[in-house]
């Protein structure tokens, strides 16, 4: 290793010069909360569940949550053993840039924030159409759905601004209300024995089930369910003990969301039954209501109150989501400031050693990205979430996928660890996998973002545009006269 190599690495690894961000502040729960936020588990279970099978492999879709959950398994083992030689708040793109060069690294960079930005973006298009309507049903208030998500922006600064734990106890009140509705009704139905049809495990989890129909678009939103679970390396200069906190934060996160989204998939649809779930998933959606797939059986069992609960739960899963994705893309603003690529001021630390000036700036891009839909009068929820939804799953699949080949690159250059299945085996598998994920969400993309070829074209071509806009911005400022990044 030579002496620009090491130096390359303690400048990565603790910045001279730069601000750091508050350390000892979040332990395994809190990280884990972080992550479960942003997986959003009543959005993603409501939002996603009734498309995969309605219109994918019907009562097969629970099998794809776990072949999803296996991906990425592997992909973790190879994201951990990166993790613990490499500690930055930037995590993909520090961790490509390792392995891959700078230039691929910091490319990557604009891809994880163009991710986060947008599916932030999204998640704020579908808050305001649930809270405008929450709003009017309850006060007779009919005010547009861009006024309570702009409003929100400004909960989510403050709250941002207001430090990680602030924001990890916020988090954790939401996550848990939501998680133990949906827990319960899954608990409750799996001591009933199930439903109409009993319980139908292999109806559900058997290869011809998981195989039936449309696999590739269950998969596709299943992989969308994971999105949000490698922020645990973003908060590797906040855990306590990162090296420990880290590696259990994201093989517990894995864990439990992968088992969350298969056991209450599984029970929604034998609250259905095997053979009538798709039916039932397709009148909801053609009635332009998925939503109520999954939240009628909930209802059902536990009465009419949770008829009430369960839309303002799921109000507030997406602004726990919100809160989290805020939190994730600040993190690589404050990094890529800190390192030069961007101005410096996006490393500045308020009192509460928060990156303010960058949390500043990304709610600015969420206001940027928002902001044009409300004024050209698109459909919240069937332009700006599903549009968005689709091209940052994309993007963050590419990011896997970088990563994956960048810690086998790098093991096998700086021999920092030896082990072939945490470096290169369980790497190269879980490459494979997200290889092949990314085929099965090109293929279905149009599906995905409900629009037209043509849309889907211009959407998919972005996530490459951005890597190669932001390579080239990057290498364009290191090569300025003076430069240090």
């Amino acid at each position: 290793m030579d002496s620009q190599t090491v130096t390359r690495q303690q400048t990565v690894q603790d910045p001279p010069t730069a601000g750091k961000l508050k350390s000892n502040a979040l332990g395994v729960v809190g990280i884990l909360f972080f992550v479960l936020s942003a997986q959003a588990p009543l959005t993603g279970i409501a939002g996603a569940l009734p498309i995969s099978v309605g219109l994918g492999n019907g009562a097969g879709a629970p099998a794809g949550y776990a072949v999803a959950g296996a991906v990425i398994f592997l992909f973790s083992v190879g994201f951990v053993a990166m993790g613990r030689h490499v500690v930055d708040a930037g995590a993909f793109y520090t961790y490509i840039g390792r392995g891959l060069g700078r230039t691929t690294g910091t490319g990557s960079a604009g891809v994880a924030l163009f991710a986060y930005c947008t599916i932030q973006a999204a998640m704020y298009g579908l808050y305001g159409s649930i809270v405008s309507g929450l709003v009017a049903r309850y006060t007779g208030l009919d005010a547009p759905w861009w006024v309570w998500a702009v409003g929100t922006m400004v909960i989510v600064q403050v709250l941002g601004a207001a430090g990680i734990e602030m924001g990890a106890k916020v988090l954790a009140v939401f996550v848990l209300a939501e998680f133990s509705i949906l827990l319960v009704f899954a608990l409750v139905t799996l001591v009933k024995g199930g439903g109409p049809e009993g319980l139908g495990f292999a109806e559900s989890f058997s290869p011809k089930a998981a195989l039936q129909g449309a696999p590739g678009v269950a998969l596709m939103f299943a992989v969308a369910s994971m999105f949000g679970f490698e922020a645990t390396a973003i908060y590797g200069e906040e855990a306590r003990e990162p090296k420990k906190t880290v590696p259990r934060a994201t093989y517990l996160s894995v864990a439990v969301v992968t088992g969350f989204f298969a056991f209450t998939s599984w029970m929604l649809v034998s609250a259905y039954g095997a053979s009538h779930a798709t039916a039932a998933a397709g009148k909801a959606l053609a009635g332009g209501d998925g939503v109520v797939f999954v939240l009628s059986p909930v209802a059902d069992l536990f009465g009419g109150w949770a008829g009430d609960v369960l839309p303002v739960l799921l109000a507030t899963s997406l602004f726990a989501g919100i809160l989290a994705f805020h939190n994730s893309a600040n993190r690589y603003l404050f990094s890529l400031g800190r390192e030069g690529v961007l101005p410096r001021r996006l490393c500045t630390l308020n009192r509460r050693h928060s990156p303010s000036a960058a949390g500043t700036v990304q709610t600015g891009l969420a206001l940027l990205l928002v902001v044009p839909f409300a004024l050209l009068g698109k459909d919240p929820v069937l332009s700006l979430f599903s549009w968005f939804s689709g091209v940052a799953v994309l993007a963050m699949m590419l990011l896997y996928f970088l990563t994956s080949v960048s810690v086998i690159v790098f093991f096998r250059r700086e021999r920092l660890d030896t082990r072939p299945w945490n470096t290169l085996i369980a790497p190269a598998l879980g490459a494979l996998g997200i290889g092949g994920a990314i085929w099965v969400i090109l293929a279905n993309f149009t599906t995905l973002i409900g629009g037209s070829a043509e849309t889907a074209t211009w959407l998919v071509l972005s996530v490459p545009a951005v890597l190669v806009l932001s390579a080239v911005a990057a290498r364009a400022v290191r090569a300025r006269p003076g430069a240090t990044a």
